[in-house]
């Protein structure tokens, strides 16, 4: 993994956080629940594992059944969220989350999901985490990651230009979706060190936020 190991600092606006895999550690659930989707529909379960992160359920079951009718998609992520919801069983938090959110109290910032209202609310109370005020869900989108449309509107909520906001991310979809808004990524964990962020941390404890005197963010990150 290509950790930052010398410091890097990053001066921003605002800052836009994913959930899982960035602030929470869902891999437990998120692998038995589509596993068991993949088992149901005839699909390889690792082929499955490596699009399923980072997307609303719907469009990563378009991906892996282009052929099939979007109705059916919507109604089996309907059930899985209910599922998710319900299991939140090994959800424990990255470490540093609880510190890295509690810095930025009064700071910008907002939580930028493909998980509905009810899942990250569940997930982030399984793991202990406080709530961003300013969340954007599933239900504020029409387009799933990687489209930029979550982190655009979570930059229009802020009041804030895309190009000063910096997203944290750790899937493929999300990185994506935070370079196609202009925006720059930190990379967390594994999975986004094989996505080409601006910067890769190992988890939450290597990154430190320092507001500025006029009003923005400084990050030392590594």
């Amino acid at each position: 993994m290509t950790v930052t190991t010398v410091p890097t600092v990053l001066t921003a606006r605002a800052l836009l956080l994913d959930m899982d895999g960035t602030l929470v550690n869902s891999d437990a659930v998120v692998e038995r629940i589509w596993r068991r989707w993949a088992e149901r529909r005839g699909l390889d379960g690792d082929e499955v594992m490596k699009v399923a992160h980072g997307r609303q359920g719907h469009a990563t079951m378009a991906l892996l059944l282009p052929d099939r009718p979007m109705e059916q998609n919507h109604a089996d992520n309907a059930r899985m969220l209910a599922e998710e919801t319900a299991d939140v069983d090994g959800v424990v938090p990255i470490a540093g989350a609880g510190r890295f959110l509690a810095s930025l109290r009064g700071l910008p910032h907002a939580l930028v999901t493909s998980a509905d209202v009810a899942l990250s609310t569940a997930r982030m109370a399984a793991a202990g985490l406080e709530l961003p005020e300013i969340r954007i869900t599933a239900e504020c989108v029409g387009a799933s990651k990687p489209d930029p449309e979550g982190f655009l509107k979570g930059a229009a909520e802020l009041g804030v230009d895309p190009a000063q906001c910096v997203v944290f991310e750790d899937s493929a979809a999300g990185i994506a979706a935070g370079r196609s808004a202009g925006m720059r990524v930190v990379g967390v964990g594994t999975r986004a060190d094989f996505h080409d962020p601006d910067v890769v941390v190992r988890d939450l404890t290597q990154v430190r936020v320092e507001a500025t005197p006029d009003g923005g963010i400084r990050l030392y990150v590594g």
